[in-house]
Parts: structure tokens; C-alpha cells; sequence
């Protein structure tokens, strides 16, 4: 009885009333007694259009039942005492209770005409038919949606919103001058160009996402951790490794603030479930996928159907718990020692993830000679998708600094 005395108490509420009445509220998920005060509750509702209190709907129900026993009084009277006492469910949870209520209560008619229908009772599929046909509008409660504000002013207002985490590197600053929660950025390239240096480049270097306040989460499946961890404390040094050996105090001191911005995480194995459930509870303002696709179920046998699936997930984490997420991503061999990439080249999914980005940022290097042993510093960022405020595309090129892991232009 008490969860019925819950959802009576519940429904004096006028919007979840309106959301649920009549045959999502039916008289059968409750006793004798409180259907009688659940049909007093519904000519309330329907006459005063208003929410009420316990001892408006107490009464409502005494002057609609005149001709009650003394002894019947006080059994309702009990009953509204045990009503008022109660605390009402909150909108999600009573929306979420009464679907379900409302579900069993047609699958046991369902199940009855089934029954019928086995034992010889009835001959045909009618009564079944008649059933959906009489509830098809009624498996979803009538929402109260608040509408998004698209007046001009605020549409003006967000237009001219500037980024909220700016790029360090000055010549893609320029053109694209950062990031802000809810949006997903995916970043390819072939292996050994540089996708790792560049989110510990954006990240920890000087200027970077860690040293603008962003609380920062790194989850590698690629690399160990402890090499990419290097690559972070290159990058927030400025230092090489032997020169941080040397000098660890020194190091220490750049490091450290970029470390109280800082969480990393081997996640091989993890899925974007996993992924979701971290940061719901971290709650990052700037989340690094090193590689995003290895987060991917693998819930059908073309690549590119459960890779787009993974990168959608990705963009709805990023819109409900307001982070920007760089999904890193490789290029495919046709991109090997190719300047002007495109997102074509992506591997396993060539247009299902690009999709779903807001920013696409592909990095690409000039035609390696593995001979001379020289390394070329020259990276290029090719901005093949863009949808953040002014929309520019084109290729900007920038120096990589491979010992200290930070990219320049």
C-alpha cells in the first residue's frame, strides 16, 4: 500500500497529473478504498485545474460521499492521515514508475486475451488488435518540455560567446580560438606523427587547457601510460628527459601545477560505457580518448557501423556532462607521406564518425626520407571540418618538438 499511497500523493501535483491521466493512471493499481479517493482526486483535477493539498482532496471526498458509516469515516480518515505523511516521488521517478505500471497493467490484459485465445475462449486476434489499437497513444506520457530560448538577443548573446578553452599553439589560436564543453574534436593521424605530443602540447605546455584551470582527463589504450605520462611532463617542462634527470627540482616546479590539472589512465579494454561512468563522476572540463576508437563495442560486423556508434556516444557524453572531448583517431595507409589529408582517409570509418564531430583536426608531416635519418620538424594541421564560430578550414603548419613534445608555429 505504500507505494499506492505515494502515487496518490504524487499526482495532487497538476503537471505530473496532466502527464499521466486517465489510462496511464488507471483505477486497478489501486485498492477499494483509495480508488475512491483517486476518482475524487481526478474530478479535482479536471474541475479546479490546480494542484492540491491533502486536506483540499479530504474535503472534496467527504462532500462527494455523504452517505458514509461513522466507521468508514474514520477508516478514511486513517487513510488521508497516511497520505499526508507521505513525501511525494520526484518527476523523473514517478514519470519512470507509472510507465511501467501502466506497461504491466497491458501486458496482463494482453496476456488474458492470449490466455482466452489458447484455452478456445476466442477464435480470433480481434480482442488483441482492439487492445493496441485502443492504447496506442497512451504507452508515453504527454511531456511538459521547456523549450529552448532561440530569441534574437540570445542567439546574438551565444553567438558572440568566445571559446571557453583557448589553443596555445598562436597560428590555430588564430584561426579556431578554442573549445568549450559539449563539444567533440577529432584528431587523426598516421602513427609516429604526433597525436600524443599534440594533446600534451594542448594540455600542459605553457598556456595550455591545465594552466588556463581546465581539469584535464587523459585515458590511453594505444601507448603505456608511462610513456604518455612522459610525454606530459615534456611538455609541461619544456625539458627532455635526460635534461629533467638532471635538473628534477627545476622540473618539478613547471610539472607539478600541471599535475594538480591532471588525471591519466591506462583504460585497454574499457568501453565508452566505462568511459561515461568516469566521467559522470570526475566531472572534466577537457577529456583526451588516446584512442577512441579502441573505447568502441563492437556491436555489428562492419567497422563502420560500431565505429559511428562510438563516436556518437562520444559527442552525447560530451553534451550532457559539458566537456570537450579530442577523440584521437588514425589515418589509414592511403595517408602515409601525404600532405593534404582529408577525413576520407580516416580508418575504418571514412564519413559515419566525421559526422559527428565539431572540429576535425588532421595532422599530417612531409615525405619522410627513412634514409637520411634526419627528423623533419614540420607538422601540418589540416582543419577538414569545422563547425565553432567562424567555420575556417584550410592547413595551417606548425614545428613539433618531438623531445620536449610541444608543437610551435
Amino acid at each position: 500500500m505504500m507505494h499506492e499511497l505515494a502515487l496518490l500523493k504524487t499526482m495532487m501535483d497538476k503537471d505530473i497529473y496532466d502527464q499521466h491521466k486517465g489510462i496511464r493512471f488507471p483505477d486497478n493499481l489501486f485498492t477499494k478504498d483509495l480508488r475512491k479517493i483517486k476518482q475524487t482526486l481526478e474530478y479535482a483535477m479536471e474541475k479546479y485545474e490546480k494542484s492540491l493539498t491533502t486536506a483540499t482532496l479530504e474535503a472534496l471526498f467527504y462532500a462527494n460521499n455523504g452517505t458514509m458509516t461513522t466507521a468508514n469515516k474514520e477508516v478514511f480518515r486513517d487513510l488521508f492521515r497516511k497520505i499526508d505523511r507521505e513525501k511525494p516521488l520526484s518527476k523523473d521517478i514517478a514519470t519512470d514508475v507509472l510507465s511501467k505500471l501502466f506497461q504491466r497493467v497491458v501486458g496482463e490484459e494482453v496476456a488474458n486475451i492470449g490466455l482466452d485465445y489458447v484455452n478456445g475462449k476466442l477464435h480470433s486476434m480481434e480482442a488483441l488488435r482492439n487492445i493496441i489499437s485502443s492504447y496506442q497513444d497512451d504507452f508515453m506520457p504527454n511531456l511538459k518540455v521547456e523549450w529552448d530560448d532561440i530569441s534574437m538577443d540570445t542567439l546574438l548573446k551565444m553567438n558572440q560567446q568566445q571559446a571557453q578553452w583557448k589553443f596555445n599553439i598562436p597560428s590555430l589560436g588564430r584561426r579556431i580560438e578554442g573549445v568549450s564543453g559539449g563539444h567533440l574534436i577529432m584528431v587523426g593521424a598516421r602513427p609516429n606523427t604526433g597525436k600524443t605530443s599534440f594533446h600534451a602540447s594542448l594540455i600542459a605546455s605553457e598556456g595550455g587547457f591545465a594552466s588556463q584551470g581546465a581539469k584535464c582527463m587523459v585515458l590511453v589504450n594505444e601507448e603505456s601510460y608511462d610513456r604518455v605520462g612522459e610525454r606530459y611532463m615534456n611538455a609541461a617542462t619544456g625539458m627532455t628527459s635526460k635534461q629533467i634527470v638532471a635538473n628534477p627540482l627545476k622540473a618539478a616546479q613547471k610539472y607539478n601545477p600541471v599535475l594538480d590539472q591532471l588525471v591519466l589512465k591506462d583504460t585497454t579494454g574499457k568501453t565508452m560505457e566505462w568511459v561515461e561512468a568516469v566521467i559522470k563522476g570526475y566531472k572534466p572540463d577537457i577529456v583526451v580518448l588516446d584512442m577512441g576508437d579502441k573505447f568502441a563495442s563492437r556491436t555489428s560486423d562492419k567497422s563502420d557501423v560500431y565505429l559511428k556508434d562510438a563516436a556518437i556516444h562520444a559527442r552525447n557524453i560530451a553534451k550532457q556532462y559539458d566537456c570537450a572531448i579530442f577523440y584521437m583517431s588514425q589515418l589509414s595507409a592511403s595517408a602515409q607521406n601525404v600532405v593534404n589529408v582529408d577525413q576520407s582517409m580516416l580508418e575504418g570509418s571514412k564519413t559515419g564518425k566525421a559526422a559527428e564531430t565539431d572540429l576535425m583536426i588532421l595532422i599530417s608531416m612531409n615525405r619522410v626520407d627513412y634514409d637520411s635519418g634526419d627528423k623533419d620538424p614540420e607538422r601540418h594541421l589540416i582543419i577538414s571540418k569545422n563547425k565553432l564560430q567562424g567555420g575556417w578550414h584550410g592547413r595551417i603548419t606548425v614545428e613539433l618538438d618531438g623531445d620536449t613534445a610541444r608543437y610551435s608555429a
